[in-house]
């Protein structure tokens, strides 16, 4: 018997967090590095963290820290060590150099898990894109991303070095190929947004794994891709819903997710275009979390960037079957509580969502109710 199944990488976390950075902060964010990596089928089997008023500018972590690293990637066998922040092109030579292992900092985790969730044309164009330009000044001599062999003695100027230089006008090429095709898809994108003027759209948007496809998949009544991991959607899912004789179109997104990479953020604007030309956002948050109001800043803190923080936002407290502690509701704006899974708290919502759909269809579409009868 030959086994042919591949075997998952075997990895270190390691996060660097200032010096009044509390204890449970640092093990939340170790918790999310971790369920990422698990995302790329990567065992993780240590975690580093370390307290700096600033990372070290040539190898991120402490001397004494990076021995450390070392010794575990040694005894361990390690092959990836995952920084929770990014790293420098400099940061990035180094750590190999030293740890002679993989290195993934956390933008180009985001990438590829995305680059493996994308299923359109469109989104697969953006990942391609957001991912060459975040590599392009990262090329190393032990370089294993692009999945080719490395030559070279692994000494500066050798054919590895004229090799980096090789990969790097590829992939200038790639990214201008890329471009192009990105253009040509997002006026295909134009198109198909302009045809559906008239009737009010609603965006559901929350942080990574808030349950917003399994939402979807409730109010429309079709079949969603909804699973309970990171970044389950990757492509923008447009939906036509009627609720109490309403009709709205009803778009599932990408969640976002704190240190979204901004290569990716730019890549994605066309995606996200649903979400900044929706008349109603759905901000749907995982009640169950203990850091669901971190979650909820880093969403309003994106949305503040994409040009959406000024729509109009329900925010829908889901999974609470889950939480621990009662959900307290406060700040400005409407909410809700609910359990999509369980279906507690839907009829709720939709009387709810009814209404808001009504009064943007009499403020803006007042015409398109007599043409439309249900």
């Amino acid at each position: 018997m030959i086994e042919t199944a591949k075997k998952n990488d075997r990895g270190v976390l390691v996060a660097v967090g200032s010096k009044s950075e509390s204890d449970d902060r640092m093990e939340e964010m170790m918790d999310e590095l971790e369920f990422l990596s698990q995302t790329l089928q990567i065992d993780i089997l240590g975690k580093i963290t370390q307290k700096l008023e600033h990372p070290d500018p040539k190898t991120f972590v402490g001397k004494g820290k990076l021995e450390e690293i070392k010794t575990i990637c040694s005894m361990d066998k390690i092959d990836v060590a995952v920084f929770d922040d990014d790293l420098s092109p400099s940061q990035l030579r180094n750590l190999e150099k030293e740890l002679k292992v993989k290195i993934y900092d956390r933008s180009l985790l985001i990438l590829d898990i995305f680059l493996k969730r994308a299923k359109t044309a469109q989104a697969k164009t953006q990942v391609e894109l957001a991912r060459y330009q975040y590599l392009l000044p990262r090329l190393t001599r032990m370089w294993t991303h692009l999945e080719r062999q490395r030559g070279g003695t692994g000494t500066r100027g050798g054919a590895g070095e004229k090799e980096i230089e090789t990969d790097r006008r590829m992939i200038r090429d790639q990214i201008n190929v890329l471009k192009k095709k990105l253009e040509k898809i997002e006026k295909q994108s134009n198109t198909q947004r302009k045809s559906r003027s008239g009737i009010v759209r609603v965006a559901l948007v929350g942080y990574t794994n808030a349950g917003k496809s399994t939402l979807m998949k409730v109010l429309s009544k079709e079949k969603v891709y909804a699973k309970d991991e990171l970044f389950a959607t990757v492509d923008s899912t447009v939906r036509k819903v009627v609720l109490n004789n309403i009709p709205f179109l009803l778009s599932d997104t990408v969640g976002f997710i704190r240190k979204l990479p901004h290569s990716l953020i730019e890549s994605f604007k066309s995606t996200l275009a649903e979400v900044m030309e929706a008349d109603i956002l759905l901000h749907v948050i995982d009640a169950s979390n203990p850091s669901h109001e971190d979650h909820m800043r880093v969403v309003d803190e994106t949305l503040a960037e994409i040009g959406a923080g000024d729509i109009t936002t329900v925010k829908v407290y889901n999974k609470i079957d889950k939480a621990d502690d009662v959900i307290t509701t406060n700040g400005n704006g409407t909410s809700i509580q609910i359990s999509a899974k369980k279906g507690t708290g839907v009829s709720d919502l939709k009387e709810l969502l009814t209404a808001e759909v009504r009064k943007v269809h009499m403020k803006i579409y007042p015409n398109y109710m007599q043409q439309e009868t249900y």
